[in-house]
């Protein structure tokens, strides 16, 4: 396990690298227009790594029986030998089709998981706004610390503390309300036992990035917020979240973005299919 926390961490970084480069235009153009042109361009490259990793003549084979049995059935629609055995052998081809697309899909599952979490950064949530109200931010600690340490959060003029540290302890979480003052990427600085432990805190009107967690070792937290550093295993703080507003779009929106982008991306790959040849 601490092999695969230390492969994701690297491809995180990786990932971060890349996407700061090929993302950057998203900072400056419409939500609606950036995601549209990363939903096709990665359908178009989707589809070619689906071409390149199957085996297209074995598909075009099942593909053409699926018809030969489609036009008989049609033909002789008046036969039920005829239709039911037309339809089984569809049915039968359908599941060799499935067969043959495990490969491609066990090829492409990573790097699409990777490139959607690197787009929820951009999408998933807004920045803080300093006309928004009150942001709750949340703590958790390591569950394998004992006891309950002192948390303090250090002041700054980029916010304004309205409520905490309201501490749960039986979930070992401390919570406050902050204000934004100042736009711009900021960090907040927690101290424990004279450690201090950051998390990126992001205000402002444009279009940016954010990180709603800066997680610990679980692995789906890693999957999904690759931005900022993870804490350690030995560290007490095991992650911390902050609840950023929901960006209102049905295309570029808070969990509107990942249907918009699987739509537009299979809707652009299949009207490419014939450009490239690729059987699906």
């Amino acid at each position: 396990m601490d092999f695969i926390v230390l492969l994701l961490i690297g491809l995180n970084s990786v990932m971060n690298a890349v996407a700061g480069v090929l993302f950057a235009p998203v900072a400056i153009l419409p939500g609606w227009l950036s995601i549209t042109i990363i939903s096709t361009v990665l359908g178009v490259l989707l589809l070619l790594i689906f071409k390149y990793t199957s085996n297209q003549k074995a598909i075009g084979s099942v593909r053409d029986d699926v018809n030969a049995n489609l036009i008989a059935a049609w033909l002789f629609k008046d036969s039920v030998s005829v239709t039911i055995k037309s339809q089984v052998k569809v049915f039968a081809a359908s599941f060799k089709l499935l067969i043959y697309a495990l490969i491609p899909m066990l090829v492409m599952i990573v790097p699409v998981s990777l490139i959607l979490a690197q787009m929820g950064l951009w999408y998933q949530a807004r920045p803080l706004s300093v006309s928004d109200e009150p942001v709750m931010v949340k703590l958790r600690l390591n569950e394998s610390i004992k006891g309950f340490p002192v948390v303090r959060l250090e002041s700054s003029e980029v916010f304004r503390k309205t409520t905490g540290p309201v501490k749960i302890v039986t979930k070992k979480e401390v919570l406050w309300e902050l204000k934004p003052l100042k736009n711009g990427i900021h960090e907040l600085a927690f101290e424990i036992d004279g450690k201090k432990y950051t998390k990126q805190f992001v205000v402002g009107d444009r279009f940016m990035k954010v990180s709603l967690m800066r997680p610990g070792r679980n692995l789906g937290d890693l999957f999904l917020h690759p931005l900022e550093k993870p804490f350690t295993k030995d560290s007490p703080v095991s992650s911390i979240e902050i609840a950023y507003p929901e960006r209102d779009s049905k295309v570029c929106g808070t969990d509107w973005w990942i249907i918009y982008f699987f739509i537009c991306s299979m809707v652009f790959a299949f009207a490419f299919k014939p450009f490239f040849n690729v059987r699906i």
